[in-house]
């Protein structure tokens, strides 16, 4: 089953706005802290960004493939890149991660061709 992880997220946004509306103070807090953790300081925002697709990846979240691989490409992430990550994110979850990698590869590619 091939997903379009443009869709993915276009959804989920459409979701996240309807949760923003019904539960503004617990978004707020989540939205701040988001801004907190990718903020760059000893690390850098794209690293941040790998490692969130790593743990997404292990975790087997669509829209974390979708969101994380989108911001990655807009941060100019290479393939070379993006495959290390994959790696070691197939590391650490085993087999499941192996196939959400290839889901994140689809969605690199998906998103790097849509610029």
């Amino acid at each position: 089953m091939t997903k379009n992880y443009t869709d993915i997220t276009r959804s989920i946004s459409d979701g996240m706005a309807k949760l923003r509306e019904a539960t503004p103070e617990v978004m707020k807090g989540f939205g701040m802290m988001a801004m907190g953790a990718k903020k760059a300081g000893a690390l850098d925002e794209k690293t941040k960004e790998l490692i969130a697709l790593g743990i997404g990846i292990a975790n087997h979240c669509d829209g974390c493939i979708g969101f994380h691989t989108k911001t990655l490409v807009k941060l100019g992430t290479t393939r070379e890149e993006f495959i290390e990550m994959l790696s070691v994110a197939m590391y650490m979850g085993g087999g499941p991660s192996v196939m959400y990698a290839s889901e994140a590869l689809q969605a690199f590619e998906e998103f790097s061709n849509s610029n």
